[in-house]
């Protein structure tokens, strides 16, 4: 899934996504853990270092 339709399906800019991607910009919990029902993954993994 790319940033604009991630953007499109959580109401947010792609500029956002794109922050968030590039550790720009520091999501509220509510939609750390919102951007991670979408994919099936654990909030705590979006979050852990690789």
């Amino acid at each position: 899934m790319g940033q604009e339709q991630i953007a499109e399906n959580f109401g947010v800019s792609q500029q956002y996504i794109s922050g968030l991607e590039e550790a720009k910009r520091n999501p509220i919990i509510v939609t750390l853990y919102e951007l991670a029902e979408a994919p099936r993954v654990s909030h705590t993994d979006l979050v852990r270092p690789d």
